[in-house]
């Protein structure tokens, strides 16, 4: 229990003084979480999930800090699925698809690029797929034309990732219906 205690206080205590090392000298920090980015959307870069309910929508430090608390509470795929943890504009089908996608590229990314993971699974079921695994394979094999470059935008990917979903007839992902051929 003493052990516990420690590691909560110093985990504290590391968060509080990573929050003041990031504060600019004679800037004023306003109490509780960062605002909301300019998109309007409640979190940033980190995506949604308690992360994001705690740290807010700002930049820099508070995003490694709301990434860090959504990837070691797995509360992002709740979220989502639920439609809490500030996850409301996630509906399932071709915009919320496009939309989750957009929103967590660099993560969506990585796991495309290993077949597998968090994200995937909830692309999956935003897209109405049967299988989680078999839409990894399909994403992975298809890697290139979804980041077909280093240039290509968040949109574009978004829109990249959506097209592989609903025309790999393997696939079966009801929700995303007959989204239009390029």
């Amino acid at each position: 229990m003493k052990k516990t205690i420690a590691i909560a206080t110093f985990s504290t205590l590391l968060v509080i003084s990573g929050a003041a090392i990031a504060q600019a000298p004679g800037d004023e920090a306003a109490p509780g979480p960062a605002p909301a980015p300019a998109s309007g959307r409640p979190y940033g870069d980190a995506g949604c999930g308690l992360g994001s309910v705690i740290f807010g929508g700002g930049t820099g430090l508070s995003q490694v800090l709301a990434s860090t608390t959504n990837g070691s509470t797995y509360t992002q795929l709740f979220g989502i699925t639920s439609g809490t943890s500030n996850c409301v504009d996630f509906a399932p089908g071709p915009v919320g698809a496009r939309s989750f996608s957009q929103t967590n590229r660099t993560v969506l990314a990585k796991d495309i690029s290993r077949g597998r993971g968090e994200t995937i699974a909830t692309l999956s079921a935003l897209g109405g797929c049967k299988d989680a695994a078999v839409v990894g394979a399909s994403l992975q094999k298809n890697y290139r034309r979804i980041v077909p470059s280093a240039e290509v935008t968040d949109r574009a990917f978004a829109e990249n990732v959506v097209h592989v979903l609903a025309t790999d007839s393997s696939l079966t992902c009801k929700k995303l219906g007959s989204v239009a051929a390029r």
